[in-house]
């Protein structure tokens, strides 16, 4: 007599179709990561360098990555920038590090969070958790709707986080920036409160400062040929994005 397979609970066939990449040049530390992350059914594979992550992401786009800085191929900042010349797919940023200065550097080349060395590998797991939450699919995302913002010759894309400059130029977002900019995007010409700026991606309960360099970021991107900025600061107001949009 057979019998039926159990029921797979559906969060745990998430998770374990959750890929994580780890990045790490210290073998303990990436076996240590890639070991929990594993106990919290999460698919992790570890790599030593950072022209073993690109190879990797030729191949394969995971979930959430994460990072050390300190790698000895390639800086940090630059790895972080080939990244995002390909995907925008969550970055955890692993430091020894625990200035808030360092944390900022950390937001201002496009990572996502910052962690410091040592660190408790499951706050690591918590981390990872809360990043995927943040980047899950709205309803109408996983339904198919699909919908692009198109203002003063830019073209944003929310499901990809993609950013298409007036002259075909690419860049993808990371979470915290994209969600900014579809806060200012759906409220074009409307001063957006920091209060409220900070509920819509900026919020960094370790780091007050986080609001201002993503917002500081996105403009940088968006400056271009512009004299004039598409994103206007209003002070003891908030932030605003001055061009007309065109959501399609």
């Amino acid at each position: 007599m057979t019998h039926p397979d159990p029921i797979r609970d559906p969060r745990k066939a998430a998770m374990e179709d959750t890929v994580v990449y780890v990045v790490d040049d210290e073998a303990d530390i990436r076996a240590l990561l890639v070991d929990t992350l594993g106990t919290y059914r999460f698919r992790a594979e570890g790599f030593a360098t950072g022209r073993d992550v690109l190879s990797a992401l030729n191949l394969r786009e995971p979930s959430v990555i994460v990072l050390d800085l300190g790698l000895p191929d390639m800086d940090g900042m630059e790895l972080i920038n080939r990244i995002r010349a390909k995907t925008a797919v969550p970055i955890i940023v692993l430091s020894a590090r625990s200035h808030a200065s360092d944390r900022i550097m950390g937001l201002e080349i496009g990572a996502d969070d910052y962690v410091v060395k040592p660190f408790d590998p499951r706050e690591i797991v918590a981390r990872v958790r809360s990043l995927l939450r943040r980047t899950a699919p709205a309803p109408s995302e996983k339904a198919g709707e699909s919908s692009k913002a198109r203002f003063a010759g830019w073209t944003y894309e929310p499901r990809s986080h993609r950013l298409v400059a007036p002259d075909g130029e690419e860049t993808f977002l990371p979470t915290g920036e994209a969600q900014l900019l579809e806060a200012l995007l759906n409220a074009p010409k409307r001063v957006l409160s920091r209060d409220f700026l900070l509920d819509h991606g900026g919020r960094d309960d370790a780091l007050d400062r986080a609001i201002d360099v993503r917002i500081s970021r996105i403009r940088k991107k968006l400056s271009g040929e512009s004299k004039s900025p598409l994103i206007r600061t209003v002070y003891g107001s908030g932030y605003m994005l001055t061009a007309d949009v065109d959501w399609s």
